[in-house]
């Protein structure tokens, strides 16, 4: 029996990508802390709340697989979430440009049985722009729901990115190819 997927993601960008691999699927969106244990690092993170965000759905999986993912920035050892306010946000981007940074999805896929983690990884290098474009940017495009303060499908990426090694979709929020993989092993 094909199991529905529950995606638990306010991300618009996550939506669009989903519902581009044609499978039935429903939103359900809930309140998660988004706090983690110090000691982790890049991708421990995003595994970390994936799997954080999956633990604490409230609702009933039966016939069903949910789809819980995070997106992190990790450069120079540190990490880049979400910006706080347009100064972090500009703070944020000048880290990265004339950088090459990581970008690490965590995924978690939970039925009734299983829950089950992986994560991916994409390297991004950015150039430097000024800061005179940088704040273009935060007051254009408003990246405040954007790990690291960019959408790479968006005025920043078609800008400042120079190049990508790994997965596009991945540094978008969702690493598709990977998910569909993992999908299919669990029977979708």
């Amino acid at each position: 029996m094909n199991k529905k997927i529950i995606l638990a993601s306010k991300s618009p960008r996550r939506q669009e990508l989903i519902k581009g691999l044609e499978l039935a699927y429903d939103i359900h969106t809930y309140e998660v802390d988004e706090s983690f244990p110090a000691e982790l690092h890049s991708y421990e993170i995003a595994v970390y709340l994936a799997k954080k965000k999956a633990l604490h759905f409230p609702g009933d999986l039966t016939n069903h697989i949910l789809l819980t993912a995070d997106t992190i920035v990790w450069v120079n050892d540190r990490l880049l979430n979400k910006p706080e306010d347009e100064d972090d946000a500009f703070r944020m981007l000048k880290t990265i440009c004339g950088t090459t940074h990581e970008v690490f999805t965590g995924v978690c896929l939970r039925t009734t049985e299983i829950v089950h983690t992986f994560f991916e990884r994409t390297e991004v290098t950015c150039k430097q722009l000024p800061d005179d474009e940088i704040w273009h940017y935060i007051h254009q495009y408003h990246p405040f729901d954007k790990a690291g303060s960019y959408g790479i499908q968006d005025w920043f990426g078609y800008t400042a990115v120079q190049k990508i090694n790994g997965c596009f979709y991945n540094v978008m929020g969702l690493p598709v190819s990977r998910v569909n993989e993992e999908l299919k092993k669990l029977g979708v």
